[in-house]
């Protein structure tokens, strides 16, 4: 699998998390990998005739949209499987669709199905061009546009930012606080938005915020990573891994087939 990482625009930089080209010229699959969770959506946009994925256990076609808020996935690429992808920071990608957030929860869905014919004049483009340099541009021109025509909810906009920077502090509570808006206003937004509750979001982002500890530190104690994350005691912690990764936090500092 070869891949290249590419240059944000400035216009997206807020929103999109990385952009990147992925090319599978191997003459077999990928290994499958264990892909856990980021609270994050991604966009698989296919320049090729072969299939793009295999994600859990479900053959990918054409070009698609998955959403891994709070479950982990298994991916294997295809072979001669080309593609352009393109992930989203946490809770951000809302204003590149129509629709609810909640809709994506946990799926992967072809992109045809939310974008209509637009979806292929974009993949004849990208199966034309000269380079992947050219591809990145007709993916992010086409991403400039969408975000033109909305409105991001800086309220919600702010949230994420203080959840992301502050998961330790920040409490149901602190967000009622903050935006002002009431329990069920509050939870509506986060589920149009993101497509979880706040509640849950919480939670996924204090797990997420250890995996960076458990990556970026691997001298600290299981101890020291779970209160830097924000859990109460090691056993919230360990719970949690349970929950969104099916591993415990050593399986997944050893392994090479999961990927955080």
């Amino acid at each position: 699998m070869l891949l290249q990482l590419y240059p944000i625009h400035i216009n997206l930089q807020p929103y999109v998390k990385l952009i990147c080209t992925m090319e599978c010229n191997e003459a077999k699959d990928t290994e499958q990998v264990h892909v856990l969770p980021d609270v994050c959506v991604e966009l698989f946009i296919s320049h090729t005739e072969a299939p793009v994925a295999i994600i859990d256990q479900q053959l990918h076609k054409n070009s698609m949209v998955n959403s891994r808020m709070n479950v982990s996935t298994s991916v294997q690429m295809r072979k001669g499987a080309g593609c352009i992808a393109v992930c989203f920071h946490p809770g951000m990608a809302y204003p590149f669709f129509s629709l609810p957030m909640s809709v994506l929860n946990n799926n992967s869905i072809p992109l045809n199905d939310i974008w209509g014919k637009v979806i292929a004049e974009l993949e004849e483009k990208l199966a034309t061009a000269n380079d992947n340099k050219v591809r990145i541009n007709i993916i992010q021109t086409y991403l400039l546009q969408l975000l033109q025509q909305t409105k991001p909810d800086i309220q919600i906009g702010n949230c994420i930012n203080l959840i992301q920077k502050k998961p330790a502090e920040i409490s149901l509570a602190k967000l009622h606080q903050i935006t002002g808006y009431s329990q069920r206003h509050l939870a509506r937004k986060f589920n149009q938005c993101i497509g979880l509750s706040p509640k849950e979001f919480l939670k996924v982002n204090r797990f997420v915020s250890s995996l960076r500890h458990l990556k970026n530190y691997p001298k600290l104690s299981l101890t020291q990573i779970a209160y830097q994350s924000g859990y109460f005691d090691q056993a919230h912690f360990i719970h949690d891994y349970k929950i969104y990764a099916q591993h415990t936090p050593k399986e997944i500092a050893r392994s090479s087939h999961i990927l955080y």
